[in-house]
């Protein structure tokens, strides 16, 4: 039994080393990047039931879809990286969230205010907001 794990080891020995790699980069990418991300949430952004559209909406079509696109690709990142995170080292469901923030889809309000209330979870995000001496999110009911 010991011979087979040790063959494949060796087998994928450069997989192995890869993921270990970038196992290190997205951890510290991650405690870099997720405060500031954090941020730069307004802290209004949970209070109003419905959202008016965002300023970038109003450019000219094609810088429009070019902020959509890399808007949805860091998002898709984020959501990739939260879901590796889960079982490597970093911070999963935080970045996880973040992720579901930036991109765009159907219900994206209600499931951000969903998972935004949760206590364990505002307590993080509000506690990274001050280390960045930014006021707490608002959430109303």
């Amino acid at each position: 039994m010991l011979d087979f794990l040790y063959k494949l080891i060796d087998e994928y020995e450069m997989i192995l080393t890869f993921m270990g790699v970038a196992s290190v980069l997205i951890f510290i990418a991650s405690l870099v990047v997720t405060p500031w991300l954090v941020a730069q949430i307004p802290s209004d952004y949970f209070s109003h039931m419905r959202r008016e559209p965002p300023r970038w909406k109003e450019l000219h079509p094609i810088f429009r879809y070019m902020i959509l696109i890399l808007k949805n690709t860091v998002g898709l990142v984020l959501l990739l990286a939260g879901v590796m995170m889960l079982v490597l080292p970093g911070q999963g469901l935080l970045s996880i969230f973040l992720g579901l923030i930036l991109m765009d889809y159907p219900g994206k309000f209600q499931l951000e205010r969903k998972i935004i209330s949760r206590p364990k979870l505002l307590r993080l995000i509000n506690w990274l907001r001050a280390k960045q001496q930014k006021p707490p999110l608002e959430i109303t009911p």
